[in-house]
C-alpha cells in the first residue's frame, strides 16, 4: 500500500520540519512545497504557520497558493490547518489592522482581551493548555476530553458558525474555539506536532483517513 502524498505548504513563515517529521512518523509521504501545482496534485494538504496574519496572506497570494488551497478544499481533499494556518482559513483578522483571509469559513481572528474577570491575561498564551471536546470527530479518536496540547498565540478565532467548533479551550477564564472540523477540513490553534504522543495521535488519525 502506497503512502499518501502530503503537501506541506511553505509560504516562508515558519519552520516546517517538525510537521514533516510528524507526517513521516505516522506513515505519510510529506513534501514541503511552494508550488501550487504540487498542492493540487497531493493526496492531502497541510497549511502550517507561525507569524503575522497580514504577511502570511500576502505571501500566499503572491505564490498563487490561495487559489490552490480553495480548490483542494472544494474538491474534498483532506486538509489540515495549524496555528496561523488555522486562522488564515477565516474571513478576516484584526492583527496589525484589518486583513482579509482566505474566507473558507466565516469568522474573525481577534486579539485576546487584556483582562478577563479581573485577571490580566499573559499575551501570548505560550505553553500547555487543555482542550474541551465539543463534538465527535475521527481525528480525535483515542484522545480524552481535557487532554493538554501545546499553544503559542496572541490571537484567537471567533467562528461565524458554531457547528464547526470541534474543541474549546479556556485561557485564564476566557473560552475560545481551539479547533474546527468540517467535512474534509480539520484545523487547530494548537500545535499537534509539539504536543507529544497525544498530538501524534491526531496526525495518525488524520493520515489514516486519507
Amino acid at each position: 500500500m502506497s503512502k499518501p502524498k502530503i503537501a506541506i505548504i511553505d509560504y516562508k513563515m515558519c519552520n516546517l520540519f517538525s510537521v514533516e517529521h510528524a507526517c513521516m512518523y505516522v506513515g505519510g509521504d510529506p513534501i514541503i512545497t511552494t508550488s501550487a501545482d504540487e498542492v493540487r496534485a497531493a493526496d492531502a494538504v497541510i497549511l502550517p504557520g507561525v507569524g503575522a496574519f497580514h504577511d502570511a496572506i500576502s505571501n500566499i497570494r503572491e505564490q498563487g497558493m490561495d487559489k490552490a488551497i480553495i480548490d483542494v478544499i472544494a474538491k474534498g481533499v483532506p486538509f489540515m490547518g495549524i496555528c496561523l494556518g488555522y486562522q488564515l482559513l477565516f474571513s478576516s483578522s484584526e492583527e496589525f489592522g484589518d486583513s482579509e483571509g482566505l474566507g473558507i469559513f466565516k469568522g474573525a481572528v481577534r486579539k485576546f482581551p487584556r483582562e478577563i474577570n479581573d485577571t490580566i491575561l499573559k499575551i501570548p498564551q505560550m505553553g500547555w493548555n487543555s482542550i474541551s471536546i465539543n463534538k465527535d470527530s475521527p481525528v480525535l479518536m483515542g484522545i480524552d476530553d481535557a487532554t493538554y496540547m501545546y499553544f503559542v498565540h496572541s490571537f484567537y478565532v471567533l467562528p461565524g458558525n458554531d457547528d464547526i467548533i470541534l474543541t474549546k479551550t479556556n485561557y485564564s477564564g476566557f473560552e475560545y474555539c481551539s479547533s474546527i472540523s468540517n467535512a474534509n477540513v480539520f484545523a487547530c490553534q494548537f500545535h499537534p506536532e509539539k504536543s507529544g504522543e497525544e498530538g501524534i495521535k491526531i496526525y495518525r488519525n488524520w493520515v489514516s483517513s486519507i
